[in-house]
C-alpha cells in the first residue's frame, strides 16, 4: 500500500478488517416462532376427537416454561408429541426444547417443559475445543458470555468449522450468525 493512502485511516481500516473473517456460534430461539407453535397446539388439541373431553391443555407458566396438561398420562403425552410436531414445523429444533416426566397432580397430569437458550460455558468449552482439534489450522473461537465467536483469515475455514459443527452432536440447537 502506498504511504499515501496508508496515512488516510478509511484505508488502514479497510485493510484491517479484511484481515479476519468471523462469524458466532449462539442457541437462541425465537419466542415469537414457539409462541405459534404453542397457539396451534392449543387450536388442535380444541378441535381433534380423540382430545374431546380429556382436559388437554397448553400454556405458557412464565417466559420460558411451558405446562401441558390432561386428566391421562397417555392424553398429555400426545398433546407433547402433537406440539413437538408443531415446533418442528416451525423450524424450531427440538433440543431447543426440554420436557419433564408426566406429574400426576390430583386427578390431573402435568408435563412442564423449557425452552434451552444460550450456551453454558462447558459446552462453549467443548465446542472450542472441537473446533481446535479437528477444524482447520489457524481458527481462533473466543468464548464471549452465553456465544462463542469463531474468527479466521479464509472464509472457506469458516465454511469448514460450521460444516463441521453442523455434523457434531451437542445436545443443543446451534445457530450461526453473523457471518463477516
Amino acid at each position: 500500500m502506498p504511504a499515501a493512502l496508508a496515512s488516510k485511516p478509511e484505508f488502514a481500516r479497510q485493510e484491517r478488517s479484511v484481515a479476519d473473517s468471523s462469524f458466532d456460534v449462539v442457541s437462541k430461539v425465537d419466542h415469537q416462532e414457539v409462541d405459534n407453535a404453542l397457539n396451534q397446539t392449543v387450536k388442535e388439541l380444541s378441535t381433534r376427537y380423540d382430545f374431546r373431553g380429556t382436559g388437554a391443555s397448553i400454556e405458557w407458566s412464565g417466559e420460558e416454561k411451558i405446562v401441558l396438561s390432561a386428566e391421562s398420562e397417555d392424553r398429555v403425552k400426545a398433546a407433547l408429541d402433537v406440539f413437538k410436531e408443531k415446533l418442528i414445523r416451525r423450524d424450531i429444533s427440538l433440543k431447543a426444547f426440554d420436557a419433564g416426566e408426566p406429574q400426576a397432580s390430583g386427578k390431573v397430569y402435568k408435563i412442564t417443559g423449557s425452552l434451552i437458550q444460550g450456551i453454558s460455558t462447558e459446552n462453549a468449552k467443548k465446542i472450542a475445543k472441537k473446533i481446535r482439534d479437528e477444524g482447520p489450522k489457524g481458527v481462533k473461537a473466543q468464548i464471549q458470555g452465553d456465544e462463542l465467536r469463531v474468527s479466521s483469515k479464509k472464509r472457506d475455514d469458516l465454511q469448514a468449522v460450521i460444516a463441521l459443527l453442523k455434523g457434531s452432536d451437542f445436545d443443543l440447537a446451534l445457530q450461526f450468525v453473523n457471518y463477516r
